[in-house]
């Protein structure tokens, strides 16, 4: 079976962890702590970085440190992953879903100042597939409007827009080092902080609401409570595996970069024809290479595409289902019909892409849906 995904390790994660053991300081913000965030901090020119337990904790941060309140409106893509938005929901926000694009799963542009009301407090972007939504136009539409931007940059550690790292772009940024990630450390995630207002704040968040890591950088002579928060650090464990993944950053992305251009090049000729869609690379965004997907004719063709892959050993799967019309807030969605969250919903479909994954096996998947494709066209014949 070619598994749809499977975490790479370096070699180096059980040393590095044994070492962060070794050092008897085992809990958060420790050497391999500030380590990985002064990597990115200077790799990426973020303004601050703060290591947490998950993608999930940076946005529930991010949630806090805008203020979100009971009443407030957050505008965010429909087409995400529930992470998205919980954090904001659980503070009381209403979400405004946006549709995707005809284009690609990434949010219409066009749409989204329509959502705007005096309500508004943010916009989360979803830069779905590493692929940078136009945040030019984003920044515009959010400073003329006075609203937060968060990007939520979970696909997209070593992406670019025009020359800007993804997640470096808003006024605050939130990553996922999830094993699903190109670069993981089983769970785990990170909070950008752009904008210097939220700077010191984010540091109390993230330290239970104390003045902690004040305290043991000689800033004050004793720390309290001074805010909300919660414990949003990860181990230092968690961070010596990611480290060891830092290290190797570089190689996993050229690799993860051929495998996707093996894709582009087996399923052009099916492209072409019309049988599917590929991944849509503006001019404006590079390509970190964190998914290939295709996008099939109907859900249905969809279903079988999986089936005939699965028989010949090949795992795919869908992806997002319309958070618009999930279980929990079917009954509180207010908006109208988004078709093209639908579509991709109905018609995604995720290829197998992980670093350990061999050229020849991406040529084989390739060459089954090539398959798929002319048996339907013999039995519509």
């Amino acid at each position: 079976m070619i598994s749809f995904n499977k975490p790479y390790l370096t070699g180096k994660e059980l040393g590095y962890i044994k070492q962060a053991l070794q050092s008897r300081h085992v809990s958060g913000n420790g050497d391999f702590t500030k380590k990985c965030e002064t990597f990115f901090e200077q790799r990426y020119k973020f303004r601050k970085c703060l290591l947490t337990t998950s993608c999930t904790d940076a946005l529930e941060m991010a949630s806090i440190l805008v203020d979100i309140k009971p009443g407030d409106e957050v505008i965010a893509p429909s087409y995400t992953f529930v992470s998205t938005i919980n954090p904001f929901v659980l503070r009381g926000a209403k979400i405004k879903f946006v549709d995707s694009s005809d284009e690609s799963p990434n949010v219409d542009i066009a749409q989204l100042e329509s959502f705007i009301s005096e309500k508004t407090k943010a916009i989360i972007i979803v830069h779905y597939a590493g692929i940078a939504v136009d945040m030019d136009k984003i920044m515009d539409i959010a400073n003329r409007h006075n609203i937060i931007v968060i990007e939520d940059a979970a696909h997209c550690i070593d992406s670019y827009y025009k020359g800007k790292p993804l997640g470096g772009i808003g006024h605050i940024g939130a990553f996922s080092f999830h094993e699903t990630k190109n670069i993981i450390s089983g769970e785990g995630g990170m909070l950008v902080i752009n904008d210097e207002r939220f700077v010191k704040r984010a540091e109390i968040v993230w330290e239970k609401g104390t003045n902690r890591a004040a305290f043991f950088r000689g800033e004050v002579n004793k720390y309290g409570w001074v805010d909300v928060g919660s414990s949003f650090l990860p181990s230092e464990a968690t961070a010596a595996f990611l480290w060891a993944q830092i290290e190797s950053l570089d190689k996993i992305q050229e690799k993860r970069k051929k495998l996707w251009e093996s894709y582009n090049k087996g399923l052009k000729k099916l492209s072409k024809k019309g049988k599917i869609k590929l991944p849509l690379l503006p001019d404006y965004s590079t390509n970190n290479a964190h998914m290939y997907y295709i996008i099939c004719g109907s859900l249905d063709e969809r279903t079988e595409l999986v089936k005939h892959l699965k028989e010949n050993n090949v795992q795919s799967v869908f992806h997002y289902l319309s958070l618009h019309k999930s279980p929990y807030y079917t009954d509180k969605y207010e908006g109208a019909d988004l078709p093209y969250t639908d579509k991709y919903s109905d018609c995604l479909l995720r290829l197998p892409m992980y670093y350990e994954l061999k050229t020849g096996e991406v040529k084989f998947v390739c060459e089954k849906i090539n398959e798929f494709y002319e048996k339907r066209d013999l039995v519509s014949a």
